[in-house]
Order: C-alpha cells, then sequence, then structure tokens
C-alpha cells in the first residue's frame, strides 16, 4: 500500500514544541476544519517526541460515551497483569525510565473493576492525579485526548467535562505535571467550554487549519500533478488534506481530476442541499443556550446567503441557524478569533450552487 506522506506542519509543530519545552501551566486546545489534518499533526508529534517524554492518547473518535462507564473504558487501556491499585503506582517510576507511547492509559483490571464498583470520577482523577505525579519524578508526562466534545453531554452528578477540564486545570496551572491537549473539530464545544468551564487565562488555542495555496500546490507537485491538475485540485477542494489525498489516489488509478473533483462537488451540494431544504417540510428544532428553539429555512438560507460573495465572515453572536450549519459540519466557527466560514473549499462551491439554483 503507498503511503500519502505528513506533509509541511512546521509552523503547529513547533508551537507545540515550544508548549513542551516549557514547565506545563496551560490548557491547548487544538482546533479546526473537519478533516484538517489535527489527528494526523498529533500523531506525528508522539512519534517525533524524545524519549523524556511519556505520551497517553486518548482518541474518542468513534466511542459511544453516555454514562461513566463508557468513559472509564475510553480513557483507559486494559492491564491484564493481576497488580493492585499500589502496585501499579509503584512500579510507575521504574517503568517510566523507558520511552513511553500509550493509545490510552494503562491500568489493570482490579482497578477497573474498583472504579466500575465506587462510580466515582473522584476515584479516577486521584488516581490520575496519583499516576501523573510518579512518572513527572523521571519523564514529562503528556495526555492527549482527541475528539474530546464525544463527552460534552454526559452527566456525572454534575455535566462531567467541567470535572474533567477541573483535573485539567490542576495537572497543568496549579501542580505543573502534565501537559494536557485537548483535539477537536467542534469549535462551538470550546466556546462553550471556555465560557461554562471558567477556563479564562488557563488556556490557549492552536488552529490547525487546512493548506494553504503553495502548500498545496507544493503538496500535490510530490506526487505528480501537473500545475493544470493542481490549480483544478485548488479551486474545487482548496486544502483540505482528506480531499486532496483522495484525488492522489485517485489520479494513481488514472482518473481524470477535473471529473472527479466535479462528482465531489456533485455530491457534496447535494448533501447540504438536502440538510437546509429539509428544514421546509420539517419542524426541526435544535438545543440552544439551554433551549429549544425551532429553525427556519429563510433564516438558515440568510446565513448561508453571506458566502454569495465572500469566503468568510466576523460574526458578532453565534445563532440557533449557526449552530445548526456548524453541527450539519457545513460551517465552522472560529471562536478565537471570531470568523465563520464553510467547513471547505467544497463546501463553499456546494453552498454557492445552492444558493444560485434556489
Amino acid at each position: 500500500m503507498r503511503r500519502i506522506e505528513f506533509h509541511n506542519r512546521e509552523k503547529e509543530l513547533k508551537e507545540i514544541r515550544d508548549i513542551l519545552d516549557t514547565e506545563p501551566s496551560l490548557i491547548t486546545f487544538v482546533y479546526g476544519p473537519v478533516n484538517s489534518g489535527k489527528t494526523a499533526l498529533i500523531t506525528h508529534l508522539i512519534e517525533q517526541l524524545p524519549e523524556n517524554y511519556v505520551v497517553f492518547y486518548v482518541n474518542l473518535r468513534g466511542k459511544f460515551i453516555s454514562s461513566y462507564d463508557d468513559f472509564v473504558r475510553a480513557l483507559f487501556k486494559l492491564d491484564r497483569e493481576k497488580k493492585e491499585y499500589k502496585e501499579i503506582l509503584k512500579t510507575i517510576s521504574e517503568v517510566s525510565l523507558k520511552s513511553l507511547k500509550f493509545t490510552g492509559i494503562p491500568i489493570t483490571e482490579g482497578v477497573l473493576d474498583l472504579f466500575f464498583r465506587e462510580k466515582t470520577y473522584d476515584d479516577v482523577f486521584e488516581f490520575l492525579e496519583d499516576y501523573f505525579t510518579e512518572i513527572a519524578e523521571n519523564k514529562v508526562p503528556v495526555l492527549i485526548v482527541d475528539e474530546l466534545q464525544k463527552i460534552g453531554d454526559v452527566r456525572i452528578n454534575t455535566h462531567l467535562i467541567y470535572e474533567l477540564f477541573n483535573l485539567f486545570i490542576r495537572l497543568t496551572k496549579e501542580l505543573h505535571l502534565c501537559h494536557v491537549f485537548a483535539v477537536t473539530s467542534d469549535s462551538l464545544f470550546i466556546k462553550r467550554v471556555y465560557s461554562e468551564a471558567m477556563l479564562s487565562e488557563r488556556c490557549k488555542y492552536l488552529l490547525a487549519d487546512d493548506f494553504d495555496y503553495e502548500t498545496t500546490i507544493a503538496f500535490l507537485d510530490h506526487y505528480g500533478f501537473d500545475m493544470h491538475e493542481r490549480e483544478i485540485a485548488w479551486h474545487y477542494v482548496g486544502g483540505k488534506p482528506v480531499s486532496l489525498v483522495r484525488l492522489i489516489n485517485e489520479k494513481r488509478s488514472e482518473k481524470n481530476i477535473e471529473e472527479v473533483a466535479g462528482s465531489m462537488l456533485k455530491l457534496r451540494t447535494g448533501e447540504i442541499g438536502q440538510r437546509t431544504k429539509v428544514l421546509k417540510i420539517v419542524n426541526k428544532k435544535i438545543l440552544f443556550e439551554k433551549d429549544e428553539m425551532e429553525l427556519k429555512y429563510d433564516d438558515v438560507t440568510k446565513i448561508l446567503d453571506k458566502f454569495s460573495d465572500e469566503e468568510s465572515y466576523t460574526y458578532d453572536v453565534i445563532t440557533p441557524e449557526i449552530t445548526y450549519l456548524v453541527k450539519e459540519n457545513i460551517l465552522f466557527v472560529d471562536p478565537v478569533n471570531c470568523i465563520i466560514k464553510p467547513q471547505s473549499r467544497l463546501n463553499l462551491l456546494a453552498i454557492r450552487e445552492i444558493l444560485e439554483n434556489a
């Protein structure tokens, strides 16, 4: 199988390395449009880190999390050795002398049973604090949680996400024990958590956006695209890494790039058209600021109308209509710079076709 190489994220990698070179003090949100390469960036970073870092990478993508038990299973990776809680902590310092990279936080069956029996996140969080304290004696622990918004609505007494961020604040700003990275495509989740979990002065943001024009052209040149094909690719899909990879694979199969890109646009136009036009026949409601708000087709269309001539715009306030379009992966909100834009160049062209034919 021919692999697509990781390409030119030096700016983002340098920013993350600079964070890791300092004492843990802030939570870092890595955010960006859907399929902009955030997970690829993090995976590449993990592979490149020196031996003095111990990385715990928890990816919640594809995991159904609606309860405490689901959360515990997602967070930890079961170690089948028969060790008890205290024995695990005693051995951490010895283990952490090696270079470690975990897809989940190692835990034994006995400790997992304890968490399930007690049914309280306090036990989990106390264990994690003890765990990272032991590791920090010899190494630098790094906790990365990908697609963190998956637990946004899980409740354990209060919303779990807020208790989890209290732990993150303690691990970073208070104890300086562990670097914490929260990776998400749901920028409205960031906005919500920032305001409700009191993260002011406790976090920073790193935008992993689609490639710019120069990076896209160089990327496609590496895979044998002539200048005409590169311009076609940029026109249709912009710098969206996942779409560029598809075009590369289609070119390897000797497909016509313009025909492939055109079919991608046709499909996306139909998908977005369905998600908007259904509002003409369905009284759809969305939860907004803890209230159910009814969506109107005309109001949603007014938001899309702004992209007839512009590729992005600055917003003053997030509305229910914007929230719906973001949740449907049609628009992307950058909460740091207060900018709204389509999730991709493909989406932008699809929106414009829908508006022209309305």
